[in-house]
């Protein structure tokens, strides 16, 4: 589906240089089709991305439908904007969602 599809794509846009960089871990609990807990892991060597949990603790828990989370990452809707709007929720380090959006 669309999500896993997301997540196929950032693991591709990895790069160590970015991983490095960032050094933090995103949980998203999504709602809706191909919805469930998903994963981005810039800060372990490499960088990984996928479904279930991190392999380390996440600094950022966003919640949002997948619906919009699929938006978020086609450059239709920015993270900051989507959780103005008050459909998303976000708890932890809200300044590692802005390098998100760089990677975005």
């Amino acid at each position: 589906g669309p999500v896993a599809e997301t997540f196929r794509v950032i693991q591709g846009a990895m790069t160590e240089e970015y991983v490095r960089s960032t050094q933090g871990v995103f949980q998203f609990e999504l709602s809706g089709d191909g919805g469930g807990t998903w994963y981005i892991d810039l800060k372990t060597k490499g960088g990984s991305a996928g479904f279930g949990k991190p392999p380390v603790t996440a600094d950022v828990v966003m919640s949002m439908s997948s619906a919009d989370f699929v938006k978020m990452f086609t450059d239709k809707l920015k993270p900051f904007m989507a959780f103005m709007s008050g459909n998303s929720s976000i708890i932890g380090d809200t300044m590692l969602t802005l390098s998100l959006e760089k990677m975005l």
